[in-house]
């Protein structure tokens, strides 16, 4: 019952910080939309970075060639589904922003599963060793760092003119897979550990190329959406160092 109820406060972070969308016009100008794309860039480059790199180098099964060879098929992977994704777009004629919130909601979605992993590896160690007070420190780390990811999925989706209802439930279920893949991880624990910082490197490469080849670009065409972008890593890279 700790484990259940641990795993799930990322997923709660993730809720809450896809509720802004409440507070939102549904309406918003080219500029509106660059600066929240450039802040979904900045949250999601800072994520893969600080919360995926550099916690699978200190794992103990982490290594330069793990991390590397991970973070390669992850970017990989992108790649090829952007590039199927573009084909598709051409022939069924959908729009270029609605394939990159596609790219953006994938990719997130992907980097929650190891976090989640994460969250249900320390409960079942503390299970073990006795002590429940770490693992909750760290589950509620992720749900405060998770608050920002939430709003960085629900806002494009808003900002493109879906509702704020539909807004809100994508961002919601872009955490759903945490406390899912967190109770796999603890019925597992021994095997899920073993294969965390490849799967954290994967989903790194997963992001940043998501990041480098559709948002950052977007962001880019103004200084709004590049000083967005700035402002999300370092709100994202503040947040991962202070709770990490």
């Amino acid at each position: 019952m700790n484990t259940f109820l641990g795993i799930l406060i990322p997923f709660l972070g993730t809720t809450l910080g896809a509720c802004c969308v409440f507070f939102m016009r549904r309406s918003l100008g080219e500029r509106v939309q660059r600066m929240l794309t450039g802040f979904a860039a900045g949250v999601m480059s800072a994520a893969a970075v600080f919360s995926m790199l550099l916690p699978a180098m200190r794992q103990k099964a982490g290594g330069w060639l793990t991390v590397t060879l991970g973070f390669a098929l992850g970017a990989a992977m992108i790649a090829g589904v952007d590039a199927f994704l573009g084909r598709t777009q051409r022939l069924q004629g959908v729009s270029a922003s609605a394939k990159r919130r596609l790219m953006m909601y994938a990719a997130i979605t992907l980097h929650n599963i190891p976090e989640g992993m994460a969250v249900g590896l320390a409960f079942a160690l503390a299970g073990v060793e006795g002590g429940f007070a770490g693992a909750a420190v760290l589950a509620l780390g992720i749900g405060v760092q998770n608050l920002p990811e939430g709003l960085a999925v629900a806002l494009p989706f808003r900002a493109g003119g879906m509702s704020r209802g539909r807004s809100f439930a994508l961002g919601a279920l872009s955490g759903a897979v945490e406390p899912v893949f967190g109770m796999l991880a603890a019925l597992a624990a021994g095997m899920m550990q073993g294969a965390l910082p490849g799967m954290m490197a994967f989903c790194a490469g997963a992001m940043m190329q998501v990041v480098f080849a559709e948002m950052a670009p977007q962001a880019a065409k103004s200084r709004v959406g590049l000083f967005a972008l700035m402002t999300g890593y370092a709100l994202m890279m503040a947040l991962d160092l202070a709770l990490g």
